[in-house]
């Protein structure tokens, strides 16, 4: 079996081999430190790190605020000292082994600041950083003032030129490599973009081989290339290892290092996990990201799916097919078509009986205490992205403008929840589509939890 050798990944030579970075709670200093002690590269989630005191001590994430905009700087100042204080953790358990990398959502609200402030106040401990979901233009620019590597995450070639021809250009020193993840394998988000089928994947050959096409005519023959999505075991992809036509290549593990001793999600989590069965991971696009996410179909997601596939067209004003005046409120009737009728009663005699409008002119159905717990949560709203399709926050001008859509979820209370806590049914659970390998994985047989250290070194010799 072809074994990659090492690689040189941001000033060091490593086992090309990466901790993925994944969102709240999905690796931390504990975990990356771990990965770098085995000679690749650990990933620190900097999406909303847990905060650690001198001591050890975890300290919660808490809001005092009763003001949206003064909650989001609670939100901020906590990641930006749970970021610094993962970093330490890290760089003392590698002992100064390997690379610690650290990853951030790019559409987190106020990322470029966290990520800023968390080099600064770890300033030689992390040595690059990753970024993904949306193209982050400035990642160039932050990363070489702070003189660490930076890692921009595409799924496509195209995206790729983008970011280069209008950003990177002027910031290739500290440009250490491309992450391709595959749109319709990895967990979590996904860079689907609306000329793809999320239904009919496509082999991530011919999409790596196209980006390392683009790379040469950009002038980078020699960036290396991370693969990610579908990541499990390297015997997997004997035919991309020393093959010059897809040149220096590593591989992102992201599922795997998930079920670790040293990961922190949670013990329900881990179970969960190892008892998925294949086609239990789905594509789907609720995330209020507007992004296309994969997560394992539990009750949380089998309740938006519901949700969905009971919604109706509506109209303020009557259509040619929307002619039957229907109250949806003691104070609001709007026009739908007739034979919806039938659906909207089926709803009702299944206890659905709150109806609400979406911004795309339909109307969804749900329970009382769905929209008693939606409306809470709305009210307790941090300002975690951008923009947000679940409360209509807007990072710009505190509001999108647009109706918030009741067949979404608040994403920050939903990843807090399964990530420190046993409830994994009602909340969104992050996984890639290899995750039903676990059941097979004879790591992981008889309910055995490996260590960082035995994990790496199966992969490594292509187990």
């Amino acid at each position: 079996m072809k074994i990659p050798g090492k690689l040189k990944i941001s000033g060091a030579e490593v086992y090309p081999l990466i901790e993925g970075g994944k969102g709240i709670n999905g690796t931390d200093g504990k975990s990356s430190g771990a990965w770098a002690k085995e000679g690749g590269v650990g990933t620190i989630s900097m999406v909303s790190p847990t905060k650690v005191d001198a001591n050890g001590i975890i300290i919660p994430e808490v809001f005092c605020e009763t003001i949206r905009e003064k909650r989001h700087r609670e939100m901020v100042e906590y990641a930006i000292q749970g970021g610094i204080s993962q970093a330490r953790i890290a760089h003392e358990i590698s002992g100064n082994n390997g690379r610690i990398h650290i990853n951030m959502l790019w559409e987190m609200a106020d990322s470029e600041e966290v990520i800023i402030r968390v080099l600064e106040g770890a300033k030689n401990l992390i040595h690059g950083v990753t970024c993904g979901a949306g193209l982050p233009y400035n990642l160039g620019a932050i990363a070489s003032e702070h003189n660490v590597y930076y890692y921009p995450i595409v799924s496509s070639a195209r995206a790729m030129a983008i970011l280069w021809k209008r950003s990177y250009r002027k910031y290739p020193d500290y440009l250490g490599g491309v992450v391709y993840e595959d749109p319709w394998l990895a967990g979590g988000h996904n860079g689907l973009s609306n000329a793809e089928n999320p239904l009919q994947p496509e082999r991530p050959y011919e999409r790596l081989i196209e980006l390392r096409r683009t790379l040469i005519e950009l002038g980078l023959p020699e960036l290396p290339i991370i693969i990610a999505g579908g990541v499990w075991s390297l015997n997997d992809w004997q035919d991309y290892i020393d093959n010059p036509e897809l040149g220096n290549i590593a591989f992102q593990f992201g599922t795997r290092p998930m079920i670790t001793q040293e990961s922190p999600i949670s013990d329900a989590w881990k179970k969960l996990m190892i008892n998925t069965q294949k086609g239990d991971v789905i594509l789907q696009k609720f995330s209020p990201t507007g992004f296309y996410s994969s997560a394992i179909k539990n009750k949380f997601l089998s309740n938006l799916i519901r949700r969905k596939s009971a919604e109706i067209p509506y109209s303020n004003e009557a259509t040619n097919e929307l002619t039957l005046l229907f109250p949806i409120s003691p104070i609001k009737s709007v026009h739908i078509k007739p034979a919806d009728k039938i659906k909207v009663e089926e709803q009702y005699n299944e206890g659905y009986t709150i109806i609400k409008e979406t911004p795309d002119s339909t109307l969804v159905f749900l329970t009382p205490d769905e929209w008693s717990e939606m409306q809470k949560q709305r009210s307790e709203c941090v300002g975690c992205l951008s923009q947000c399709q679940y409360s209509g926050w807007s990072r710009a001008n505190g509001n999108t403008g647009k109706i918030p859509d009741p067949r979404t979820y608040c994403i920050h209370h939903t990843l807090m929840d399964i990530g420190h806590g046993d409830d994994v049914q009602n909340n969104l659970a992050f996984a890639g589509h290899n995750v039903y390998r676990f059941a097979t994985d004879p790591l992981f047989a008889n309910n055995h939890i490996p260590t960082v250290h035995e994990l790496f070194q199966a992969i490594l010799h292509g187990r």
